[in-house]
């Protein structure tokens, strides 16, 4: 029964990571039928433990969410606009927030307890299991089709990788957070009873991650850098680990290392397959030794995509448009490619969208997040640092944004405080 829960919560965490539209309800998608599940959830609880008190840090951080809402209003009001890209982004950190509480409860319903450590495994177990899903589709076309089937026109059609709600730079992005997780977990795992116990499926789970998350997205490689950054840190230092536990590590660390070289070499030369997906995973690493310069196809289309406004009300208020101007009847002005000016990097359509106002009311909401985590989990307040400062990393090359990273830690501390009110 044990064993049926886990996976239960394996399903919902990746529902939830990794949400995608039901095939029967294409407007619907799993992220929002587990917020619906965690709210009738939350009701349940609150009406059993009489706790009706709002909490005041989840208030507080919904305040910062009608911000960038608010600015959102702004420029679609002064521009005279109908992007309302961010308009509704105060409900949507709510539906991102229900569907953790939910996915929070499930495990502590099957443990009997929760943690930080806790989450942070199943959502590291959820990013590894879809980058191993994502080889078994493109090895095994019966699989495929049923996944497409279930995904219903929503997956990737130009020979991308791509897992279960699982594809592109939002993947990337998505992977890059377990990878700092992982990183942040490592050392912790050396000072434990039983400490291989943890450190072999974590080791694993991070040279899955770094090698087809990287076929996957390669915006993967941003928690990579972060992630060997951080270890280097520790191991320089020594802070937090004894000098028989950095010694362990180091050798671990290296042995991962020689074991995932040593496999993707010989599968890059023998197999057609492997040999396609490691040079798009890693492209930038194969030009850096063949030609000496780091050439990636999407930074160069990134590089001529950073471009900032040239007008002071724009850098103010924006212009209005993120997306496709088409939408707009009213629009006069020449359309572009895709999005608003033709740039996909995250700073610049923050800024002609709604301009420093809006990008700074959203960069101060993602700081209240994290600083409201590290508050109530001080000891993994450096993780939650480095999340943020991935998330800050990530907009260079992508507008998407990684609250729903910090929601189930939100939930947890939520959680803790309505365990305290009951015992009280």
């Amino acid at each position: 029964m044990k064993f049926l829960g886990i996976l239960i919560g394996i399903v919902c965490t990746s529902f939830f990571y990794f949400p995608f539209p039901l095939f029967f309800l294409p407007s619907v998608n799993t992220k929002m039928v587990l917020a619906a599940m965690g709210l009738l959830l939350l009701l349940v609880q609150l009406g059993v433990n009489g706790h009706r008190s709002i909490n005041k840090d989840f208030f507080i951080i919904s305040l910062f969410a009608l911000g960038v809402s608010f600015a959102s209003w702004l420029t679609m009001v002064l521009n005279d606009s109908m992007d309302d890209a961010y308009l509704s982004y105060l409900v949507s950190m709510w539906v991102w927030t229900g569907a953790a509480y939910f996915v929070v409860s499930s495990i502590k319903a099957v443990h009997g307890k929760i943690s930080v450590e806790l989450v942070c495994f199943y959502m590291i177990a959820v990013g590894a299991m879809q980058c191993l899903l994502a080889i078994l589709l493109d090895m095994y076309a019966p699989l495929k089709a049923f996944i497409n089937w279930i995904l219903a026109g929503d997956y990737p059609d130009n020979g991308r990788l791509y897992g279960l709600g699982c594809a592109y730079d939002v993947a990337g992005g998505r992977f890059a957070v377990l990878l700092v997780m992982i990183a942040f977990l490592l050392p912790k795992a050396f000072s434990k009873e039983n400490p291989y116990r943890y450190v072999v499926p974590l080791l694993a789970a991070f040279g899955i991650i770094v090698m087809i998350g990287n076929m996957i997205g390669r915006t993967t490689t941003v928690g990579l850098i972060l992630a060997l950054s951080y270890w280097g840190y520790i191991l320089l230092t020594g802070k937090g680990v004894t000098g028989r536990e950095r010694t362990l590590m180091i050798r671990w660390i290296v042995v991962l290392g020689l074991v995932f070289a040593v496999t993707f070499t010989v599968l890059y030369h023998t197999n057609a397959f492997w040999h396609k997906h490691i040079r798009f995973g890693f492209e930038g690493f194969f030009s850096l030794v063949e030609k000496g310069t780091w050439e990636v196809h999407s930074n160069e289309m990134l590089k001529e995509g950073f471009i900032f406004p040239d007008n002071l009300r724009t850098w103010i208020i924006g212009d209005g448009y993120m997306g496709a101007m088409e939408r707009d009847p009213y629009y006069m002005g020449p359309l572009w490619y895709g999005f608003y000016k033709g740039t996909d990097a995250g700073y610049s359509r923050f800024l002609f969208y709604f301009g420093l106002i809006g990008l700074l009311t959203f960069m101060t909401f993602m700081a209240k997040v994290c600083q409201i985590c590290a508050k109530h989990f001080p000891s993994y307040g450096y993780m939650f640092i480095m999340i943020l400062l991935l998330n800050y990393m990530i907009w260079v090359k992508v507008s998407t944004d990684i609250f729903l990273a910090f929601a189930p830690f939100l939930c947890l501390a939520s959680q803790s405080k309505l365990t305290e009110c009951k015992r009280l």
